[in-house]
C-alpha cells in the first residue's frame, strides 16, 4: 500500500509512545510528517489484512541492543506477520503479510549514473549492466528490500548479484516474489515477499 504522506488519514493517537517520541525528535516538519504517516500506512495496511480498525493496531519494534523503537517491526496483534514500511520525499509505503517482508521506495534522480552508489552497492556483474540512475535505484531498492526482509546487511551488498533477476511489474527470483511500480510523482517502489503481492493506493 503507498500514497503520498498527506493523503495517508488517521491520527497521532494511533502511534504507540515511542513511536511519538521518536518522531518528536526529529527536527525537519516533511521527516517528522513522513515518518508519522509511513507508522500510520502499516496500520492501514496491516488492518486492512487483519480485519481490524487501523486504530487497533499496535506496531512495535524491540532491539537487543538498542531496546524499543529500534529493530524490524512486528505486530502486537499478528506477531508471525511480516511487516516492512518506507518512506521517501513524501511519499510512503508499507507491506503485510505472511513470513519475511520487506518494501522499499526510492526517489529515482535523473542525470548519469552516481559512480559512488555504484561502487558501494553494485557487483562487477551488475556495474556491467546498468547505464544510468534509473538501473542503479532499482538494483538499490531491491537490495534495500531484501535488508528489510533480514537477508541482506549494507555491509554485503556486493555480495548478491541481481544483474539477471526479471522484471517487473511481478517476478520471482530463489523463491521470493517481487512486485515493482513506479508511481506518477517518480516514485521506485520494490516489495519483496514469501508469496506474491497485491498493491492497494491510500484510499
Amino acid at each position: 500500500m503507498g500514497g503520498k504522506v498527506d493523503e495517508v488519514g488517521g491520527s497521532q493517537e494511533w502511534l504507540t509512545g515511542v513511536e511519538r517520541e521518536r518522531a518528536a525528535r526529529f527536527l525537519r516538519e516533511a521527516d517528522r510528517a513522513a515518518f508519522v504517516a509511513a507508522h500510520l500506512l502499516v496500520r492501514h495496511c496491516a488492518a486492512a489484512y487483519l480485519g481490524l480498525p487501523p486504530e487497533k493496531v499496535t506496531l512495535l519494534q524491540h532491539c537487543e541492543v538498542h531496546g524499543q523503537g529500534h529493530g524490524r517491526p512486528y505486530l502486537e496483534q499478528a506477531p508471525e506477520l511480516g511487516v516492512s514500511l518506507s518512506h521517501t520525499r513524501g511519499y510512503v509505503c508499507a507491506a503485510v503479510g505472511h513470513g519475511r517482508v520487506g518494501v522499499d521506495a526510492e526517489l529515482v534522480p535523473p542525470g548519469p549514473l552516481d559512480e559512488g552508489l555504484a561502487g558501494q552497492a553494485l557487483t562487477a556483474g551488475e556495474r556491467a549492466t546498468v547505464t544510468d540512475n534509473a538501473g542503479l535505484i532499482r538494483l538499490w531498492a531491491r537490495k534495500e528490500a531484501l535488508i528489510k526482509r533480514g537477508e541482506l546487511t549494507l555491509d554485503r551488498l556486493r555480495e548478491v548479484d541481481l544483474a539477471q533477476v526479471g522484471e517487473g511489474p511481478r517476478f520471482e527470483w530463489q523463491g521470493r516474489h517481487f512486485l515493482e511500480l513506479t508511481t506518477a510523482e517518480g516514485v521506485l517502489v520494490t516489495i519483496v515477499t514469501d508469496r506474491f503481492a497485491r498493491w492497494a493506493t491510500v484510499g
